[in-house]
């Protein structure tokens, strides 16, 4: 029997912004008339670098940056380097647009829950079950759960940066069910990484993964959920 959910946060409960939709907020704040076709040639390449915290991974990291993106999500510090530097390789029309973009992608308006995200969590807490977000991550986004209305439906935050150890290590999970009273093997995680979530399972607990999709691309794969317990 599930008695405990830990949930991953970016690509499971929430999705940033796409970074068409990242990249021009930022540069339309600026002050910057960056034609069409150069701004979707700017969203192509900070795709390939896997610039947008929360968005598709690098599809090519540039070898004097490799460490910094392995160690990212263990200090707060790193996180903004790793991302900030990738920014930078992506050549946009203007150099001080790398912290302005990384200051948006942490703005409660650069987030949106999942459509099952809420009905999910409400859901758990009526029947009486516990629930933790365990994150690979760089900043503090209590806030995003709050501006959004659910905060009061997570239990506990497992934060990498936080804790100095991230996902697949089993110590964060082990956290996590201890701070939820619940033996790992009657817990379940829910995530999108087949590597960092299936971590949990090196402990006994249940695993369930999710597809990272676009939000108006997943509606119910949360919902899911329920039916495990």
């Amino acid at each position: 029997m599930i008695k405990g959910v830990m949930f991953d946060f970016s690509g499971t409960l929430f999705r940033i912004e796409s970074a068409a939709q990242w990249l021009r907020a930022v540069a339309t704040k600026a002050g910057l008339d960056v034609p069409e076709g150069e701004l979707d040639a700017c969203v192509s390449r900070l795709e390939e670098f896997g610039a947008q915290p929360g968005g598709v991974p690098p599809r090519t990291v540039p070898p004097h940056l490799e460490a910094l993106w392995r160690e990212r999500d263990l200090t707060a510090e790193r996180h903004r380097a790793a991302f900030t530097a990738l920014t930078r390789e992506a050549k946009l029309p203007a150099a001080d647009l790398a912290e302005a973009l990384y200051e948006r992608s942490q703005v409660s308006g650069a987030w949106l829950p999942y459509p099952d995200t809420e009905e999910t969590l409400r859901a758990l807490r009526a029947r009486g079950i516990p629930v933790a977000v365990v994150s690979n991550i760089g900043w503090d986004m209590r806030p995003v759960f709050r501006d959004h209305g659910v905060d009061a439906l997570v239990d506990a935050y497992f934060l990498s940066f936080e804790r100095g150890v991230k996902k697949p290590d089993p110590r964060i999970f082990q956290m996590a069910c201890d701070k939820l009273g619940v033996a790992p093997g009657d817990a379940l995680m829910v995530g999108d990484e087949p590597v960092a979530d299936v971590g949990a399972a090196t402990l006994g607990c249940r695993v369930h993964l999710v597809e990272p999709l676009p939000v108006d691309q997943r509606p119910g794969a949360l919902a899911e959920v329920l039916q495990l317990l």
